[in-house]
């Protein structure tokens, strides 16, 4: 009766190939003993002992000759184990310059080796097979959801299609009413989440970048959170783009309720600052006739600080609107000189005071705009301010506009200290301050944020370029009014119309106001 093997039945290698090895590894050493000793015996037997010469001839000749029996026996010996390991670097996937060996050599033909080297390569070749294996893979598989939601770091994976796939629960999303998950964040930057994915379909294969203290919902909502975000995407991936989300609520929320509060006092300052300023305005211009040199420098002097404090009381106030999308401007058909002529007296008196030289060159030619008189004079004095600032003792400042398509870019460049790029990566952020600006100047963190934040709801971009040591340009544009002019009479002269609802795909970006 034929026995036949089991399916499951592995072969049993140790039963054939190590037997077999052994008994020729023994056979092979005891032979070669026993030749030596047989060959010292016959050259004591037949060697003339009368000759010490031919007697140490002889014994030399047979120790080489030994030691060269031994040198070959040992290689036989090692050969399989050098074979063996040189199989398992290869499934292993070391890199060695040992090619790994070929079961149609013929030597492995005519040993068991065979047979131990061609399991190896077939364990190294089988995936998944296995139902321990398998059983180990679906195991980490349904353990890793349940892992990940344990985490306080959001994680996010959208797919190619843009549809999220899977997100934990410590992300901020959302079920909309036909079923797709959503990802609810506020980008209040240049380049948000979605136009920069866009932008990675088109040029990359790979990209990666990280946005700083984006919040899911507006000051005041309830469960509010705060968060460092970070996006990877890999083109053709199964889940092209990763968000992970790093909850720093606890870190930001302290500024945040800061602004709050300095909110509120700021309002109640402005009333009392107003006055002081009245005040000032009217014995400045009463006792002008009656006043020296050093008196009017003195009044000057008083009059720049009490426009300087008010200016960041309206920052800080402009601020905190703009954090819950409340910053709607009235825009008419303005000149940029007629703007800057509000302005311009504090400006050439805050130059002068720091010994700066301040050139404003608006061509006539320019077209009218579509602004709010007080914001953007705000804006001019912001930068203008901060260029003063940070220029060299008897520097210049120039301030130019240029048209540029349907806008108009107005730059305002000094020669000072310049910034690095890391500084400028965080420029437009709220309360950011380089450790320099911290050690060497005044100020409140807030003036450009709340500057960008007044041009975007224009409709317009502010950008920067600087150069360390050598000075900095900040430039802005503001749409020409004859683009725009319908739109502003539609909604009313305010920019209601430049409000952008972003509701669509996998990101609920809460209606932002962008240019």
């Amino acid at each position: 009766m034929e026995v036949k093997e089991k399916p499951n039945q592995r072969p049993q290698f140790l039963r054939t190939f190590w037997p077999l090895y052994k008994k020729r590894v023994v056979g092979l050493v005891l032979g070669l003993q026993v030749v030596a000793g047989l060959s010292i015996v016959l050259l004591y037997l037949s060697v003339d002992r009368q000759d010490p010469y031919l007697s140490w001839g002889l014994l030399s000749a047979i120790l080489i000759g030994q030691l060269v029996a031994t040198y070959v026996v040992t290689l036989a010996i090692l050969r399989p184990l050098h074979d063996l390991s040189r199989a398992l670097v290869h499934v292993s996937g070391e890199l060695s310059s040992d090619t790994p060996p070929s079961l149609n050599d013929d030597y492995y033909k005519n040993s068991n080796l065979r047979p131990l080297l061609q399991q190896i390569y077939e364990l190294a070749s089988k995936e998944g097979s296995d139902d321990s294996k398998a059983a180990t893979q679906s195991n980490s598989a349904a353990s890793l959801p349940a892992a990940l939601n344990t985490t306080s770091t959001g994680l996010v994976l959208i797919n190619a299609e843009g549809q999220v796939v899977f997100a934990n629960k410590a992300a901020p999303v959302s079920v909309a009413p036909g079923g797709d998950s959503k990802l609810e964040l506020i980008f209040d930057v240049d380049q948000p989440l979605e136009e920069w994915l866009v932008e990675c379909r088109t040029h990359d294969i790979h990209a990666e970048k990280t946005w700083k203290r984006i919040a899911n919902k507006l000051p005041g909502e309830d469960s509010r959170r705060i968060f460092d975000v970070f996006a990877s995407y890999e083109k053709g991936s199964e889940a092209e783009v990763v968000v992970t989300l790093f909850d720093r609520t606890l870190d930001y929320s302290p500024e945040e309720e800061d602004l709050d509060f300095i909110a509120f006092a700021a309002h109640e300052l402005r009333g009392p600052i107003t006055v002081i300023r009245g005040y000032l305005d009217g014995l400045n211009d009463e006792l002008a006739s009656a006043m020296n040199s050093e008196q009017k420098e003195l009044f000057n002097r008083l009059i720049i600080s009490a426009n300087r404090l008010s200016g960041y009381i309206n920052n800080i106030l402009n601020a905190s609107r703009y954090d819950r999308r409340h910053l709607q401007v009235h825009l008419s058909e303005l000149t940029l000189t007629d703007i800057y002529e509000t302005i311009a007296d504090d400006m050439q008196l805050r130059a002068k005071a720091q010994r700066r030289l301040l050139a404003v060159n608006f061509p006539p030619s320019l077209p009218t705009v579509a602004a709010d008189l007080n914001s953007i004079s705000e804006v001019l004095g912001n930068l203008i301010d901060n260029a003063v600032k940070y220029s060299n003792d008897g520097g210049s400042i120039e301030v130019d506009a240029t048209v540029s398509g349907d806008f108009v870019e107005v730059s305002v460049t000094d020669h000072g200290i310049g910034m690095p790029a890391n500084v400028i990566g965080n420029l437009f952020h709220k309360f950011y301050r380089s450790h320099r600006s911290r050690e060497t100047v005044a100020g409140t963190g807030i003036g450009l944020y709340i500057s960008k934040a007044i041009v975007e709801s224009h409709g317009g971009k502010m950008n920067v370029r600087s150069v360390e040591g050598h000075g900095s340009t900040f430039t802005f544009s503001l749409p020409i009014y004859a683009t725009v002019a319908d739109k502003i009479n539609k909604g009313g002269a305010n920019n209601q119309e430049f409000l952008e609802q972003s509701s669509s795909g996998w990101i609920r970006n809460h209606g932002a106001i962008r240019g």
